[in-house]
């Protein structure tokens, strides 16, 4: 991905509001809106400020600390630890959250401020002339792309929400006030989307472009979409074989698909996620990060490492969830992992070596019904160059990468035929990977869908996964699973209402023509 400029960036959001109506000559050291997007350079600055949304470390941003302070830590595996003083997030960890919570809040303003700025590139790319031929539908494609995922995310989380896909340059407030869309209207905004970006976006890119959305890309997260529809809560099952057919068009052939992308399994997982090996054949489609470059390092490095160790920076506010298992009061997902999976050492460290002194620092867990137990840190986002400056770590965030890819195409395939040779395939892809055996042959329908959401949660934790996860899966009879995970782990404040975010109290106090969710008001 090109590398994003945000002191060039600024200059598009400057001035969204046009003065002409109230003063005779604009100053000539201002540029305006209107004024602005009119070269080539001006468009790929303008989609860059979409991407801008995914991995800024200024502020917090969906894919780098958002989901995890603003729904991660709600989940069965995570909790806020010790370093988590924001009440927002502790009261959203346990539940307890309302509709004036930041993080909720936040969570719906970038999106909608990403939204924006792909309705601006949509509608002022057009009118630019070009020199190299496909650029400008290629920037085009990619500003449909990331619409959709960010509409994705909203309608996942809040439900019915307001469908804006026009430039919006108002002066009056009133003029912004918009109703909710039902959730049909914008999933079928979202395919539209990716489907018009996969005709026109490469099937892959050289440096400087690495990880912008691709062709693949948007029939992955179209295949994701699918899934979804077909699971809670709207249960449009037709969407299963959509799903399936989707996911084959960005398989590779030797997996039973059609897709020329070249994508695979990285041999080794972790180079998934070391900074050295990123944007590999296992990713589809990442968040960029980059250490020392306007604020573009993952934050969640520091976040996750345990404090007052000598040359390391760090503050453990992010923690794995404990909860009593039998005799074992300090359960966690960590203890969910087979010793033979490869991924749990990857996922998980016990302890940090300090980089000052050599010594190692752990926090052993008092347990005497556990020999030998320890406390297990997130791992996942340790950049080993830059434990000087532990909040500038450049591994990249996966949004979608191969490995989920098979999971959702053995989900998809077992709920329209049953487990079959091909949906066995695709899981023991995954575990073959982690060094586990393959799937037990034999399995029922039921049994080979737990086998695949205990798969996706093992594969994925920490990414940003989980709480879309437990707000659609099912049960063997067809019931949400959110309430008896979050209650096995003691989070008992959960209740229906849960399943949805609450429309953030600020949107609904600017906005007259906004709506709470039902169970919410």
């Amino acid at each position: 991905m090109k590398k994003y400029s945000y002191l060039v960036l600024a200059l598009s959001t400057l001035f969204i509001a046009s003065c002409k109506d109230f003063l005779t000559e604009e100053p000539a050291s201002v540029i305006t809106e209107e004024q602005y997007y009119k070269t080539e350079s001006d468009a790929n600055t303008a989609i860059n400020a979409v991407y801008f949304f995914l991995n800024s470390g200024r502020i917090q941003t969906p894919y780098n600390t958002l989901f995890n302070t603003g729904m991660n830590m709600g989940s069965d595996d995570e909790d806020p630890g010790p370093g988590a003083t924001n009440p927002d997030v502790r009261s959203l960890a346990v539940q307890s959250h309302s509709s004036s919570n930041l993080r909720v809040y936040e969570i719906w303003q970038q999106h909608y401020a990403a939204i924006r700025k792909a309705n601006v590139v949509l509608n002022k790319i057009p009118a630019i002339s070009f020199s190299i031929p496909g650029n400008k539908e290629r920037i085009l494609g990619e500003a449909k792309f990331l619409r959709a995922l960010f509409y994705f995310n909203l309608v996942r989380l809040y439900g019915d929400v307001p469908l804006v896909t026009e430039y919006q340059n108002f002066v009056s407030p009133s003029d912004y006030a918009i109703a909710k869309s039902p959730s049909a209207d914008v999933y079928a905004q979202i395919e539209k989307d990716l489907t018009e970006a996969a005709s026109v976006l490469p099937t892959s890119y050289s440096s400087p472009d690495l990880g912008r959305a691709t062709s693949g890309a948007a029939r992955a997260l179209l295949a994701k979409v699918y899934l979804i529809k077909a699971s809670l809560p709207l249960k449009l099952t037709e969407n299963y074989q959509k799903a399936i057919s989707k996911a084959e068009e960005a398989l590779s052939p030797s997996d039973g698909g059609t897709g020329a992308y070249g994508y695979d399994l990285a041999a080794d997982y972790a180079k998934v996620f070391l900074p050295a090996f990123k944007n590999g054949t296992e990713h589809i489609f990442s968040a960029q990060m980059k250490a020392n470059s306007y604020n573009q390092g993952n934050n969640e490095m520091s976040r996750a490492i345990f404090s007052a160790i000598p040359g390391l920076t760090g503050n453990y506010a992010h923690m794995v969830r404990y909860y009593t298992e039998g005799e074992d009061k300090f359960f966690s997902i960590y203890k969910l992992f087979k010793p033979a999976d490869k991924r749990r050492d990857v996922t998980f460290v016990r302890s940090f070596t300090s980089p000052a002194n050599g010594k190692k620092y752990a926090l052993p867990l008092v347990n005497p019904a556990v020999p030998n137990d320890s406390t297990p840190f997130w791992n996942k986002w340790w950049d080993p160059n830059n434990t000087a400056v532990t909040s500038n770590s450049e591994a990249n965030v996966p949004i979608i990468r191969y490995a989920e890819l098979l999971l959702i195409h053995a989900e998809a395939e077992n709920e329209v035929n049953g487990p079959t040779v091909k949906a066995y395939k695709s899981i023991n892809r995954v575990r073959a990977r982690a060094g586990l055996p393959n799937l037990t042959a034999g399995l029922t329908k039921n049994q080979f869908r737990d086998s695949v959401y205990f798969e996706r949660r093992l594969e994925l934790v920490y990414e940003y996964q989980r709480w879309f996860d437990l707000i659609r899966e099912k049960d063997a009879d067809g019931k949400g699973i959110l309430l008896k995970s979050l209650q096995k782990v003691g989070k008992t404040n959960a209740t229906e209402k849960n399943y949805l975010y609450p429309i953030p109290q600020t949107e609904l106090d600017n906005n007259p023509l906004l709506k709470q969710n039902v169970l919410w008001e």
